[in-house]
């Protein structure tokens, strides 16, 4: 093998075509080939960027016979770039197939990383970011989603779907009747462009809400874990003494029980601390 040869798995823009950045533009302009899930929508963003390398078509119904075809070419000294149509190649498309690949005929596989849906509307869900859990697109049989969301309704990390807007209403149907019309969520759709939107919700909210008006655009939908949600419905009834205490008994430290109880119910830690602290001191004072 030429120790040239290299695969970039290249991030493209989900939306706004100024996600991305300076090396991967120059990653794009000076490779090979790239290889691309729909050449006709890269080629805008080639356009748009002034790059005039070569492109062929890489996705999930010719990837068993084009992939052998790439890893000859990488082999030969070659620098391929694959680029899903938005967002990470691999996440939810086959590029990650052409990465096993490479890896396994010892071709240098390297990261060009940008823009991603799952985590964006991740870190402006208003959820935990404790930990999360990538689900991506459900099954389309009936059966299998049920199995899947059975098998994630008792996870405690906030869950990640993909959804289409054709089948969105659907899937919303699924999640509230699988993990609970309570359990809090947020629908996030069109990121980075012009109609751009967070709906945050309980899931049966937001099934009925798009039940009554149409979806548009590709969705995010970000999911509480099975803890944060039993938390946050449980704080509600609690004290915020009686919140700590549960945080304690179940084997956290003083200082992350105060963390989650000031998460769970919107307020400053500081607040959690001088609570605890006024009843401890009540408890010590003699009489």
């Amino acid at each position: 093998m030429n120790e040239n040869g290299r695969l970039y798995l290249c991030a493209t823009p989900i939306g706004n075509l100024g996600d991305i950045t300076y090396r991967a533009v120059e990653t794009l302009r000076t490779a090979d080939l790239i290889a691309a899930e729909d050449t006709r929508h890269t080629r805008g963003l080639l356009a748009h960027y002034d790059i005039h390398t070569p492109m062929t078509s890489y996705h999930e119904h010719n990837k068993d016979r084009k992939g052998p075809e790439l890893i000859a070419r990488m082999q030969a000294g070659e620098t391929i770039v694959c680029v899903s149509d938005a967002g990470l190649p691999g996440i939810a498309d086959p590029g990650g197939d052409l990465a096993r690949r490479a890896i396994a005929e010892g071709i240098p596989v390297t990261p060009l990383p940008g823009a991603n849906a799952a985590l964006s509307a991740l870190i402006c869900a208003g959820l935990s970011l404790e930990g999360f859990t990538f689900v991506g697109f459900l099954p389309r049989k009936e059966k299998k989603r049920r199995e899947l969301l059975a098998r994630v309704a008792a996870y405690p990390e906030t869950l990640i779907f993909y959804e289409a807007p054709h089948r969105l209403r659907e899937t919303l149907d699924a999640l509230a009747e699988s993990l609970g019309r309570a359990r809090q969520a947020c629908a996030a759709r069109e990121l980075t462009k012009k109609f751009e939107e967070f709906r945050r919700a309980p899931l049966g909210e937001l099934s009925d809400y798009y039940r009554e008006n149409e979806p548009r655009g590709e969705f995010v939908i970000v999911v509480a874990g099975a803890d944060e949600n039993t938390a946050a419905n449980d704080g509600e009834e609690m004290s915020l003494i009686e919140h700590y205490a549960a945080h304690i008994a179940a084997g956290l430290d003083k200082k992350e029980a105060m963390r989650r109880t000031a998460q769970e119910r919107g307020i400053s830690r500081r607040d959690v601390y001088q609570a605890v602290l006024a009843e401890e001191d009540k408890r010590s004072t003699p009489i």
